[in-house]
């Protein structure tokens, strides 16, 4: 059995997994700023969240495409290196002599594809964590970048930081404030980079 043919049979598996990280990824993003991510979110908008994350960044988009790429190669490492003690500590090897070759290669690829799992759940929960617990200090001390202006139709133009938006909302600090808005996308009329920033 050939990598492929495990990846090809773990495909939807791995984009549920996928989904369900991303959910994971922005309610502990949200709740931290005191939101329920979920009600404000449709199934559109649960299923493309990963997506959505992974786009988000040239770094994020790099990281997850250099660690599904390295996990392509893990199998062929860990048999060549199976031997040394460190790599059976790491990786909790059990013995293949008793494996023929198209076990031990399902073998090798299934530790491959739960260690990839287990990084990208740290890796999204981290990220997760970090944002929103960076993003609720900025808040109450009131150090954002408000570096967008959202213009409603019916009242004036906002200074804000754009904390995040989805199909049916828009969630934003104004200028001033230290409390965090929820509007409807539907009331804003356009949005306008005023300038770009490392850290938004």
């Amino acid at each position: 059995m050939k990598i492929s043919d495990d990846l090809e049979k773990l495909l939807p598996f791995g984009y549920l997994f996928l989904i369900l990280m991303g959910m994971l990824k922005d309610s502990i993003y949200y709740y931290q700023l005191g939101i329920n991510i979920l009600k404000f979110s449709t199934i559109t908008d649960i299923l493309i969240s990963p997506i959505v994350y992974i786009t988000s960044h040239p770094i994020i988009l790099i990281t997850i495409f250099l660690l599904f790429a390295s996990h392509l190669y893990l199998p062929k490492f860990l048999s060549k290196n199976k031997d040394k003690k460190s790599i059976q500590k790491t990786f909790d090897l059990k013995p293949d002599e008793e494996l023929t070759i198209e076990e031990r290669k399902s073998y090798y690829n299934q530790i491959a594809i739960k260690t990839l799992a287990v990084i990208l759940l740290s890796f999204f929960m981290g990220t997760g964590l970090a944002s929103g617990y960076i993003t609720s200090q900025r808040i109450t001390k009131g150090a954002l970048d408000y570096n967008y202006k959202l213009n409603f139709n019916d009242e004036k133009p906002q200074e804000v930081n754009l904390l995040g938006t989805n199909s049916l909302y828009c969630f934003y600090v104004e200028k001033g404030q230290r409390h965090i808005k929820i509007a409807p996308i539907g009331s804003i009329k356009n949005i306008e980079l005023l300038y770009a920033t490392s850290s938004k």
